[in-house]
């Protein structure tokens, strides 16, 4: 081989090498930041900054977008980042029905989303297209599971349930119901309302008329308030279960004094104080709380800690997907998904998560604790 050749071929070389030195990863974030559920999109943007910016010699880009809580501008959100900005990932939108309507879009560009959202229908039953979504709350059913639990520990034998009519909502009175049959648990009435309705006497006065020994709320945010000091207005005096959708301390701030006694199963970091000092799961959530406070001077939602935890799990699989392809190549893209699905044992805010190619959340029981509302706080209940 020639000088001259050889030269071409060690520039190339070193060109290469600089440019896989200095590769940059793109993720964009969709956030409902403003709109009806800007409860949960407020923190979920908030916390992009704390998010991983460096993985080895590759950076991260993580370019935010706000789709104002409506569905058909997450849709158009996503294609924004997937046509204009080539995005490698996307994490978001923040409620179901936004991610739901934009899992074809992702699966078609082959581009891994992750949903930090409650419905599991984003990731089941597991299909062509959702193999392409991962989910960072914990399945409806695990959380399920617990208050079941807890029912039938109570001597609860009817429930009455009031839910969102969007996939958060139903697809957590198809879960609930499933389980609570075999536990000797009877659903006798079943109530559905809009997020944005300013009124719900209909749905109190028919759950109250059925006389259920609980009843059990299946709404996300703040939306879970209304159905709740309804029922306390009405004077109904029976046990009230939540959902890991209504983890916020908005949910404290606007219910008062007619959510104290709520029961809800969630994630430690809502109690994370009184959480064993040697749970994996809070060095991690103590360390994103603490950033949080200080970057914005307050704590943050739940549901800003699944955006975090979502950046933790890009962090841990970015080493092996650059081993399939550099950033910006559909190689890359594919080996991203790859080895997401391959996470084991990562501590997040959340939970340890642990993935398979049938299970895209990846919760065990580290994942949930029963929660209760005490003095106008969370408490771990005992």
């Amino acid at each position: 081989m020639s000088m001259p050749m050889l030269a071409s071929v060690a520039l190339s070389a070193a060109l290469f090498a600089a440019t896989a030195a200095h590769a940059q990863v793109k993720v964009g974030v969709v956030s409902s930041s403003s709109g009806p559920i800007a409860a949960v999109g407020v923190p979920q943007k908030n916390t992009v900054p704390l998010l991983p910016k460096q993985v080895g010699k590759t950076t991260i880009e993580y370019i935010p977008l706000d789709d104002a809580s409506d569905p058909t501008a997450s849709v158009a959100a996503i294609k924004k980042l997937i046509g204009e900005h080539k995005v490698d990932a996307i994490i978001g939108p923040s409620g179901s029905p936004n991610a739901m309507g934009v899992i074809q879009f992702a699966a078609e560009a082959g581009v891994p989303l992750l949903a930090p959202v409650g419905t599991a229908a984003v990731v089941l039953p597991m299909n062509d297209q959702k193999k392409w979504i991962f989910k960072t709350t914990q399945n409806d059913d695990l959380i399920a599971a617990a208050l079941v639990g807890h029912m039938k520990k109570a001597g609860v034998k009817t429930v009455g349930f009031i839910g969102t009519a969007d996939p958060y909502g139903e697809n957590w009175q198809k879960v609930f119901s499933s389980l609570a049959a075999p536990a000797g648990i009877k659903l006798v009435s079943a109530e559905s309302f809009q997020r944005r309705d300013t009124s719900l006497t209909a749905q109190g006065l028919k759950t109250v008329a059925a006389r259920p020994d609980a009843v059990l709320i299946a709404a996300p945010g703040s939306s879970a308030v209304l159905p709740q000091t309804t029922l306390f207005d009405q004077g109904y005096k029976g046990q009230i279960y939540q959902t890991h959708g209504a983890a916020l301390d908005d949910f404290l701030k606007l219910g008062g004094k007619k959510v104290e006694g709520t029961i809800l199963a969630a994630s430690g970091l809502l109690v994370l104080d009184e959480m064993p000092a040697e749970d994996p799961v809070r060095k991690v959530a103590a360390d994103y709380v603490a950033g949080y406070e200080k970057l914005h001077a307050t704590k943050p939602a739940t549901f800003g800690a699944n955006v975090y935890d979502a950046g933790l799990l890009l962090q841990a699989a970015i080493p092996a997907a650059l081993k399939a392809g550099q950033p910006g190549t559909a190689a890359f893209r594919s080996g991203l998904r790859d080895a997401i699905e391959q996470t084991r044992e990562l501590p997040g805010t959340q939970g340890v998560y642990t993935m398979t190619a049938q299970d895209h959340s990846g919760f065990d029981e580290r994942g949930r604790v029963l929660i209760t509302v005490k003095g106008g706080r969370w408490s771990l209940l005992k």
